[in-house]
């Protein structure tokens, strides 16, 4: 079975996770079936290892982590893909594929665009 980990950095302030939820509200209001989770670097929980830790209990064998970053910094190129290989270690069956920063995407950067020329208006 496959799952998702959207990976966000964390923050101290709480109301900062908001828009991880209405992401993942959308995703599960279109594939109900796919376990979706949120993981974070620091600041908040669940944790990144909690996140795939939960997934793995309830069956999962795939897992695509979606940073939710502007752009792939060092978090995302480097402390990344090492908490991903040690998880993997710790767990043979599981499969990790990281996907590009959210922000980086095409699609993202043309509604970001067409945001920011409404605000502009």
């Amino acid at each position: 079975m496959k799952g998702i980990v959207l990976f966000g950095h964390g923050a101290r302030n709480a109301e900062w996770v908001e828009p991880f939820h209405r992401i993942r509200a959308a995703i599960l209001a279109r594939v109900p079936e796919v376990p979706v989770e949120m993981g974070f670097l620091e600041l908040m929980r669940p944790t990144f290892a909690e996140a795939v830790d939960g997934l793995v209990a309830r069956g999962v064998t795939e897992i695509v982590v979606v940073p939710v970053f502007m752009a792939a910094g060092s978090h995302v190129k480097k402390d990344l893909p090492l908490m991903a290989a040690e998880i993997m270690e710790r767990h043979p069956q599981l499969e990790i594929a990281i996907a590009a920063a959210v922000g980086e995407s095409p699609q993202v950067i043309d509604a970001m665009a067409t945001y920011i020329l409404g605000a502009a208006g």
